[in-house]
């Protein structure tokens, strides 16, 4: 079933790469820059068809010498070589296979990312806290840059709300698999008792929209602006600065208040709200399209514990996918690249079984 894939694909490579060479199309920079994407798209599939068919041509070709060869010797060689081509026929299928997986077009995207504080109270905005330091250290090994836009701190450091903005090619692929519930099990810093508490925090991970992807009618907006506030309600700025957009056909709230600028914070609401209509979209077209499935990894369900951090035994464990990792300081300190890899590669198990 790949295989004709493959091959209506090895034809739309050939004739776009023919069309490219013709004189109209190389004066015509919009289409031939629409060509040049297909063909970024489709030529590692290309290459690694043809490194197959040579292998499969070497294969046949060993096999028939087999069949004629009488010295021992020749035919040992023969069946090693004829083994380690069945092994790379086999890698290279695999690897085909995943290259015709459907991509997501939101996986170059920037991506917001809200941690919210769930239960646990202070330790739970804590948590957040440390959640917020995990992922901005990931970003940065990423080469991605980070922007806080929103945060509702606490006067011991932690926060009942956070906003940030990871900005860089293929950020969304990179945070999608950590929307949900994530748990940490410690001694808070606030208990005497040296007891072990278990808080919660939320985490949703949103493809920034382009102006593009969601269209926005001024009339929708409902816009506030009023004087910003700092922790336990004292006033940290003396003009109307800070700004709460509502989306009166989606009843979405967004508020800002970390610029001194209305203009910066009115911008930032903005880009928070077009991420969140657009995820709101998203989410009701996969109800739509299939109501049955109650969970699937990268789904963003919110009510989902996907993750647990336990300080004692120092571990993270990742219950979607079973995985458990005893170096809890190094994860926290932005080293998630081995349960990501790992989310991925489940996934993409899953979809290759539709392959076939």
């Amino acid at each position: 079933m790949w295989r004709s894939k493959v091959e209506e694909l090895v034809e739309q490579y050939k004739e776009i790469t023919a069309k490219m060479a013709q004189p109209e199309i190389a004066s015509n920079i919009a289409l031939l820059r629409e060509y040049s994407k297909t063909l970024s798209e489709i030529e590692p599939l290309v290459k690694e068809y043809e490194a197959l068919r040579e292998k499969e041509a070497r294969l046949r070709e060993d096999r028939e010498l087999l069949k004629e060869e009488k010295d021992p010797e020749l035919r040992l060689l023969l069946e090693e070589e004829i083994e380690e081509l069945e092994k790379e026929i086999r890698e290279s299928e695999e690897k085909i296979k995943i290259l015709l997986l459907p991509r997501d077009p939101r996986d170059e995207k920037n991506t917001l990312i809200e941690i919210r504080a769930g239960t646990g109270g202070e330790e739970a905005a804590l948590f957040a806290a440390d959640l917020l330091r995990m992922y901005t250290r990931f970003a940065e090994r990423q080469g991605f840059k980070v922007e806080v836009m929103s945060a509702s701190p606490t006067e011991l450091g932690g926060f009942k709300e956070v906003i940030v903005a990871i900005e860089g090619k293929g950020a969304y692929s990179k945070f999608k698999y950590e929307s949900g519930v994530h748990r940490v099990q410690r001694i808070p810093v606030t208990e005497a008792g040296g007891r072990i508490h278990t808080s919660t925090a939320t985490v949703a991970v949103l493809p920034e929209a382009d102006e593009v992807d969601v269209e926005i009618k001024p009339e929708d907006l409902r816009i506030d602006v009023y004087r910003s506030s700092g922790p336990g309600g004292q006033s940290v700025n003396t003009t109307d600065s800070a700004v709460r957009i509502t989306h009166l056909p989606t009843g979405i709230v967004v508020t800002c208040q970390d610029e001194k600028s209305q203009h910066k914070n009115k911008a930032k609401a903005m880009r928070i709200l077009r991420a969140r209509i657009l995820d709101l979209e998203r989410r009701r077209q996969k109800e739509e399209i299939d109501r049955e499935r109650k969970s699937q990894i990268g789904s963003g369900e919110r009510s989902e514990r996907i993750r647990t951090y336990n300080f004692p035994q120092n571990r993270v464990t990742d219950h979607r996918i079973n995985l458990t990792l005893y170096r809890l300081e190094d994860v926290l300190e932005g080293d998630l690249e081995e349960i990501v890899e790992a989310l991925a590669a489940e996934e993409r198990s899953r979809m290759l079984e539709k392959v076939g």
